[in-house]
């Protein structure tokens, strides 16, 4: 049976979070906050007659986009961090263990 690493599903992960990072970014400049308007319905009423319903509010839309931009810089930070450790790993070949001195020259390299 084939063995996956570990971080084939951190990379996989990585990549969802991304891909996350990217459709927020896009909902974020579609909306801006300037432009935002309350978001009305027709709701049918007992009667048979119709009333204007608010359905998002200004104020519910702007506070939605001021979350959604604290999430995005919180998993942007993540994702760097661990993006940064995954290109700092070494892929070894056998037991998957460096000696001292193959990793004394590797930080001496870098």
């Amino acid at each position: 049976m084939a063995k996956i690493s570990k971080t084939t599903y951190v990379n996989a992960e990585l990549d969802w979070a991304e891909q996350q990072l990217r459709s927020w970014k896009s909902y974020v400049d579609a909306n801006p906050l300037h432009e935002l308007k309350d978001r009305v319905e027709w709701k049918p009423t007992s009667k048979g007659g119709m009333i204007p319903m608010v359905i998002a509010s200004i104020e519910a839309q702007g506070k939605f986009i001021q979350e959604t931009m604290k999430n995005y810089l919180a998993l942007l930070e993540v994702v760097e961090k661990l993006r940064e450790k995954e290109e700092a790993k070494v892929e070894v070949r056998g037991n998957g263990e460096l000696s001292s001195m193959a990793e004394d020259f590797l930080r001496s390299r870098r």
